[in-house]
């Protein structure tokens, strides 16, 4: 099969990682070959692969052998639970820079060291928070992740995050290839939040292509630094993460999403009662001003 490259976006703090390193684990485990590309300064996303705290980044090597000119693939590259590829592209020192900047530089040496060899069918890139800095665009903007997928949950931010990279994907598709390829609902137990994820997708255009449940066992292999499919196999969590890479294998829906207005999407949130009817008389009150009017 062709290589697929893909995307995973969503709101800071939503499980982007979390939820990318457990859907490769899968996808590893039906036989697909699967390289992770962390674009994030944190270096977290490739952890629960490798078992480790942080895998060194591209950027970090280039600054201590002179530059990324003098590395090699094999020190960048290393191979984890499946024989899953991982690589970070690190970032400058929090406050100095522009942290896409190490996206671009890592993302041009790797296709100029030849990582992305016939053997792979998957290329994930797990993209920091939302797509306002240019560089955390530099996936889609420069054609490389041609299928993106948001990973949000039912909470106001999450969705607002959702309909932000919507818009960021309509900028660079009529240029490029690139499309939304789906929501993944990563559960926060929010009241009908499948109800309410499917109809953001529906009014985006798009498809609510898995809902992840919230389960412990995600956090128990968590501090273990394994995905859920090696920690417990058998876990209720780690067939659903089966069932997404099935998903993700078989999708063929890639649309230029249709970003709604804030008031639609307030709208939406008052429909499912997330958020209230906005009442002037309570603005700026404290939950002690109510108790004395009360």
């Amino acid at each position: 099969m062709a290589l697929r490259q893909c995307a995973i976006y969503g709101k800071g703090g939503i499980g982007k990682s979390t939820t990318t390193q457990n859907l490769v684990a899968g996808l590893a485990e039906l036989g697909k070959k699967v390289m992770i590309v962390g674009c994030d300064p944190k270096a977290d996303s490739t952890r629960l692969i490798l078992h480790s705290k942080a895998q060194d980044t591209i950027m970090h090597l280039a600054a201590e052998a002179g530059s990324v000119e003098d590395l090699e693939l094999d020190d960048v590259l290393q191979r984890g639970y499946a024989d899953i590829k991982c690589v970070e592209s690190g970032g400058p020192e929090p406050g100095v820079g522009c942290a896409g900047r190490g996206v671009i530089t890592a993302i041009n040496f790797l296709e100029e060291e030849g990582a992305y060899d016939e053997d792979l069918d998957f290329v994930f890139y797990d993209v920091l928070g939302d797509v306002v800095c240019g560089g955390f665009a530099m996936p889609i903007r420069e054609n490389k992740a041609q299928e993106i997928y948001i990973v949000c949950s039912g909470e106001m931010m999450a969705m607002y995050a959702a309909n932000n990279i919507s818009k960021g994907i309509v900028k660079y598709a009529n240029s490029g290839g690139v499309r939304l390829a789906g929501l993944i609902c990563n559960s926060r137990n929010t009241a009908r939040e499948d109800e309410l994820i499917e109809e953001l997708a529906r009014q985006l255009g798009t498809q609510m292509i898995h809902f992840v449940p919230r389960d412990n066992v995600v956090q128990r292999a968590e501090i273990r630094r394994m995905t859920v499919i090696e920690y417990d196999p058998k876990a209720n969590q780690a067939d659903e993460y089966r069932t997404l890479a099935q998903k993700v294998i078989d999708n063929k829906m890639f649309v230029i999403p249709t970003p709604i207005s804030m008031d639609a999407l307030e709208d939406l949130l008052m429909e499912f009662g997330i958020m209230e009817e906005e009442d002037e008389s309570i603005v700026g009150k404290t939950a002690a001003d109510e108790v004395v009017a009360a």
